[in-house]
């Protein structure tokens, strides 16, 4: 069985950090995307950053700068470093894993940005 698990999520004031995880398991192909997505309530889910087996990263330009993103290949996992979060940040963020075959998603976590 395929799971994207996140982790990481939760409450912090503005300016603050936070450091997302995702584990997959239960895929057996090279997973050559792995990345984030955020919905927030009302909006579309949009990208946040992706990263590629060889470290190719992609960032939206609301994030540039203050979020990392790094995966391990080993591990199958992907992180997200998130510093200077604003309130605007305020989304739930989605693990996403491709293999070219194809797509999965996390069942998502809450980060709230707020005093």
């Amino acid at each position: 069985q395929v799971q994207l698990v996140e982790s990481g999520g939760g409450l912090v004031q503005p300016g603050g950090s936070l450091r997302l995880s995702c584990a997959a398991s239960g895929i057996f192909s090279i997973i050559n995307v792995m990345g984030w997505y955020r919905q927030a309530p009302g909006k579309e889910r949009e990208l946040v950053a992706t990263i590629t087996t060889g470290g190719r990263t992609n960032y939206a330009d609301s994030v540039k700068g203050r979020f990392t993103i790094s995966r391990d290949n080993a591990k199958n996992t992907v992180y997200l470093q998130m510093n200077s979060l604003k309130p605007e940040d305020t989304a739930v963020y989605y693990c996403y894993g491709a293999t070219g075959l194809s797509n999965y998603w996390g069942q998502g976590t809450q980060v709230t940005v707020s005093s």
